[in-house]
């Protein structure tokens, strides 16, 4: 290991190349594949640099799933930005938002959600908070507009996450095609909003 490859990462930049190469693992080889010896080699650092960022392997995989709900939360903000101002154009928008970050992110989605349902994880599910709070949100001011029937909203987004997420598991599974994708979205839109749009 040289000295110079440890110097090019001071100044904070380690962190960031560490869970940007631990990402790549993750997407390449899973979950199992991911130490901090083999990140540090990687990057070209010595073993125990990555320990002044992560006390050990959880804390990466915490950090990895903590800035996966930062990008999924920026990714559904934006959707909605964009969107028309009617529900069903929000909708949209959002719905295919979490979809595609679910298709290209496959092992992450998966590792932010089993992080944040690991006892003593309230960092990570503080950090997932802001993206369903997003989408909590929309349903609860398409209801206040009248765009929406009355009811509980949490429900409501239950069976909204379940069809993103079916949708998510079905191309992940390779048993439909991601270029069907966009219908599928219009598709599942219409019959959520068929069941709830107020009349």
């Amino acid at each position: 290991m040289s000295e110079t490859s440890e110097r090019s990462y001071h100044h904070g930049r380690l962190r960031p190349a560490l869970l940007a190469a631990a990402e790549r693992t993750l997407r390449e080889h899973g979950v199992d594949q991911l130490s901090l010896r083999e990140l540090a080699r990687e990057v070209g650092v010595s073993h125990a640099a990555p320990r002044r960022h992560f006390i050990d392997r959880q804390a990466l995989l915490d950090a990895l799933a903590i800035t996966g709900f930062e990008r999924l939360d920026t990714q559904l903000r934006a959707a909605l930005e964009d969107a028309q101002r009617d529900v069903g154009s929000r909708l949209r928008r959002t719905v295919a938002a979490y979809i595609r970050f679910a298709t290209d992110n496959a092992a992450l989605l998966d590792l932010m959600f089993a992080t944040k349902h690991r006892p003593g994880a309230h960092h990570v599910v503080a950090a997932a908070l802001p993206a369903f709070t997003a989408m909590h949100e929309l349903i609860t001011d398409a209801q206040e507009a009248g765009e929406l029937d009355p009811g509980d909203p949490e429900r409501i987004g239950i069976v909204l996450f379940a069809t993103m997420q079916g949708i998510a598991t079905l191309i992940n599974g390779d048993m439909v095609r991601p270029e069907l994708l966009d219908g599928l979205v219009d598709t599942a839109v219409e019959q959520f909003l068929r069941g709830t749009l107020h009349s």
